[in-house]
Parts: C-alpha cells; structure tokens; sequence
C-alpha cells in the first residue's frame, strides 16, 4: 500500500517529529537523505522504521511507501531525496568522559551545534556535554552534523551535573580574554568549553575553568563564527598534544 494523506496516523507521527517536544515525548528523531539514512542504519543506531517513496522502495525493505507529492510535504530538506528514517533516541545517563571532551554552553543555533559535532567526530572527541542548548537531534542539526550525531556521545545537563562528570578535568574556555591557543601548554585531558552565539562563555563556565585561550585574529575581524571557532581550537587542541 502506498500512503497518499497526511492525515495518516504514522505520517502525523513523524511529521510531529519536527518539534522537539514530540521528539521527547515519543524518543525519536529524523534521518533524512540517502547518505544520511544508509549511514544511520551501518552505525548500529535503532531504527524504528524508514519511509520512502516508491522509486525507492526495492533498496529499503519493509519500508513505509508514500507518494512523492506527500513526502515532499513531510520532509524537512530543500531537495527531498525520497527517503528518511525514524531513529530512536539514545538514552544515556551523564557519565564522565573517556578523554578529552567538549561542553557546548548555551549555543542556541543548530546549524553550529551539528557543525560542531560533525567536526568534532572527525578529530575524535566522543563525548560532548551540552548545557542549555539548542536539541541536537532537531532536523537542522542533525542534517548539519553529517553523520556525525550516530557516533558521538551527547549528553544534556545542568551545570552543576556536568562539572561533577569532569571532577578533575581542566576546562579550556574558549575566551578573546585569553592566551594564545598556538602558544597554550595543551593539559593531557581537557574539556574545550564552547559559548553562546552572540554572549560567549557563560561565567559560571569561566569561573569554574582552568584556562582561557583565544584564536588571535587580524584587527579587521571581530570574531568567527561559533563552528569555526570550534573547529580551530578542536584541532589545534588535538594537534599539540597526541596523546588526548
């Protein structure tokens, strides 16, 4: 059977999907495109069902079959590529890191937050701790992070929690107040503690860290954006000291 109408009660489900209190409520979020999908299931994520359209349908057994003209209108892409699936959230409890890790402190843009996880897989930072943040799993962030959301782990927090799973770490704040990252002495662990879009790092971060540092700029540029920032000091990080 090919579903046509949105008034489906498995396509209101997944449509309800793009808000982050259903995402909650029913503990699953969207994949969507062929690479993003086809990722997702060889990460060992739970998937609990792919809806596609019928062009598709011979790749993606046992999935729900809709017409083009409705899943353009549950998709959340500009280009819709005909699939996407329905994944289950990860239930972790806070623990403390393994290695170096990252606190996202108030970002409240998820294009940064997917940027920021899609870069930090690549350098091999698994563990990342957001506070007061943007969801993760929302469709723009998790389009954003490339694949990188199905093999990191995130875990949300308040303050005080999250600075009880670091007891004993360094926190590295990313701070135009601070020394120069190329400069820095790179403790063996650390935590790189990235700020709000437009407030940077909050004090209580600041007052609980162990050192600022800052990417020094030409006098032209007042800041870079929030991912990039990120993405230097990530790398930088890494490259200084192997061992993290």
């Amino acid at each position: 059977m090919i579903i046509s109408s949105k008034a489906n009660p498995i396509i209101k489900k997944i449509s309800s999907l793009t808000e982050k209190k259903y995402r909650k409520l029913y503990g699953l979020f969207i994949v969507e495109s062929v690479k993003a999908v086809d990722e997702c299931l060889s990460s060992g994520m739970q998937v609990e069902d792919i809806v596609c359209t019928q062009n598709l349908s011979d790749k993606y057994s046992n999935a729900i079959i809709v017409t083009d003209e409705l899943f353009e209108r549950i998709s959340t892409e500009k280009s819709p590529q005909g699939v996407l699936a329905v994944v289950k959230l990860p239930q972790r409890e806070l623990k403390a890191p393994q290695g170096s890790c990252l606190l996202l402190d108030r970002l409240q843009d998820p294009g940064n937050i997917g940027t920021i996880i899609r870069t930090a897989n690549a350098a091999g930072y698994t563990d990342i701790y957001l506070v007061n943040c943007a969801d993760a799993y929302s469709p723009k962030a998790v389009r954003a992070s490339m694949g990188g959301v199905f093999y990191v782990n995130l875990y949300e927090g308040a303050y005080d929690e999250v600075f009880e799973m670091l007891d004993g770490m360094p926190l590295i704040t990313a701070d135009m107040d601070g020394e120069d990252i190329f400069a820095f002495n790179v403790p063996e662990k650390f935590c790189l503690c990235i700020g709000n879009e437009g407030g940077g790092v909050s004090d209580t971060v600041v007052n609980n860290s162990a050192y600022k540092v800052k990417i020094p700029m030409r006098e032209t540029c007042e800041s870079l954006n929030a991912g990039v920032s990120a993405a230097v000091a990530m790398y930088v990080l890494k490259n200084k000291n192997k061992g993290v």
